[in-house]
C-alpha cells in the first residue's frame, strides 16, 4: 500500500510547493529507472514545467475534466493519481494507472477525471471539445482543461477544435504549455505567427499569456477564467510560457540548446522561486522545506519499489482491451 502524505504539508500555498516537489522527485526517479532500462518505449519528463499544472489544478474543481498530451505524468499526479500507480504504469505493471498497457504516454484515471495521456500531437484537442460539449448539453457547470505543447498549434485539429468550441460556446480552456521547443525545433522557426495568443483571435476567443514559471500567477489566472466560464460558458486560450530542463524525451540529448540558455531558465526554476517567495513572507522555513523534500523523495523511491514488486499484466490480457469478443452468428 502507498503510504499517506503528511497532511501538514498540504495547507494553503505550502501544498502547491509540496506538489511541485513531489512531481519533480517522481520525474527524477523515472529518469533514473529509464536509464536502468526498467522502463521501455518513450518517456517524456515534465521537469521545469511544474508550476503550470499545479497552478491550474489548484484553481479547478475535482469534477472538472482534464486531458493532455504525452508529457502527462505531472498532470496525473497533480490530479490525485497515486504515485505508485503512476510508476507502475511506467514499468508496465498490472497495478499501473492504465493496467500496465499504456505506458508513459497513455495515463488514464477516470476516477480523478484525468482522461489522458495522448501520443498523437494535437489528437486530443477534439476530445476536449467533445467533453465540453457534454457539459454544456447536460447543463453542468463543469469545465474542461486541455493541455498541449506549442507544436500542437500548427496541427489542423487545433483549428477544428477551437472553431467548434467557439461556435458552440463551450466551457473549455485550451492551455498551450509553450516550452519553446517542438521536439528540437524552436517555436520561432516552426510558427509563422510568433504571438500564439493571436491564434485565438481567428475564433473570437479570449486569450492571455501567463508566466508558467510562477505558480501563483497560473493559479490566479485560471481561477478568474474558470469562475467566469461557469457563469457564462465560452472557450478560452491560455499560453503558459514555461521551459523544460530535460530533452524532449529520454532519448534526446538536447544539443540544440546552449548552456547560457539553460542556465538562464534554471535561474527561473519554479520550485526555487516559489520557495524563496514563501521564505521571504515568513510562510516557510528551511527546516520545513527540507522535511517536505524528504517526504517527496521517500514517496518517489517507494513508488519504484512498489512497481518492481508488482506483477506484469497476464498474457491472456494482451488483446483484452483491443478486440471485442463476439459470436459467429
Amino acid at each position: 500500500m502507498e503510504k499517506g502524505i503528511d497532511k501538514s504539508h498540504l495547507e494553503g500555498e505550502l501544498h502547491l510547493l509540496y506538489l511541485m516537489l513531489l512531481i519533480r522527485r517522481f520525474e527524477e526517479r523515472a529518469s533514473q529507472a529509464y536509464q536502468q532500462q526498467k522502463i521501455g518505449g518513450f518517456c517524456h519528463l515534465y521537469i521545469g514545467q511544474e508550476a503550470v499544472i499545479v497552478g491550474a489544478v489548484a484553481a479547478a474543481r475535482p469534477d472538472d475534466y482534464m486531458i493532455t498530451a504525452y508529457r502527462d505524468h505531472a498532470h496525473a499526479i497533480a490530479r490525485g493519481t497515486p504515485l505508485n500507480a503512476c510508476m507502475a504504469e511506467l514499468l508496465g505493471r498490472a497495478t499501473g494507472v492504465s493496467k500496465g498497457l499504456g505506458g508513459s504516454m497513455h495515463y488514464f484515471d477516470k476516477q480523478n477525471h484525468m482522461y489522458g495521456g495522448h501520443a498523437i500531437v494535437g489528437g486530443h484537442l477534439p476530445l476536449a471539445t467533445g467533453m465540453a460539449f457534454a457539459s454544456r448539453y447536460r447543463g453542468e457547470d463543469r469545465c474542461t482543461l486541455c493541455f498541449f505543447g506549442d507544436g500542437a498549434v500548427n496541427q489542423g485539429v487545433f483549428h477544428e477544435a477551437c472553431n467548434l468550441a467557439a461556435l458552440w460556446k463551450l466551457p473549455v480552456v485550451f492551455v498551450c504549455e509553450n516550452n519553446l521547443f517542438g521536439m528540437g525545433t524552436h517555436v520561432e522557426r516552426a510558427t509563422a505567427v510568433k504571438e500564439l495568443t493571436n491564434r485565438a483571435k481567428a475564433y473570437d476567443m479570449p486569450s492571455m499569456v501567463v508566466d508558467g514559471m510562477d505558480v501563483r500567477e497560473v493559479r490566479d489566472s485560471f481561477r478568474t477564467i474558470l469562475d467566469a466560464m461557469r457563469k457564462r460558458p465560452y472557450p478560452f486560450f491560455i499560453e503558459a510560457r514555461t521551459y523544460r530542463y530535460r530533452g524532449h524525451s529520454m532519448s534526446d540529448p538536447a544539443t540544440y540548446r546552449t548552456k547560457e540558455e539553460l542556465d538562464k531558465y534554471r535561474n527561473e526554476d519554479p520550485i526555487i522561486g516559489f520557495k524563496s517567495v514563501l521564505l521571504s513572507e515568513g510562510k516557510l522555513d528551511e527546516a520545513r522545506f527540507s522535511e517536505m523534500d524528504r517526504e517527496a523523495k521517500r514517496l518517489a523511491a517507494d513508488s519504484v519499489r512498489f512497481a518492481e514488486e508488482s506483477p506484469e499484466p497476464p498474457l491472456e490480457d494482451l488483446h483484452k482491451y483491443t478486440f471485442v469478443e463476439g459470436s459467429n452468428q
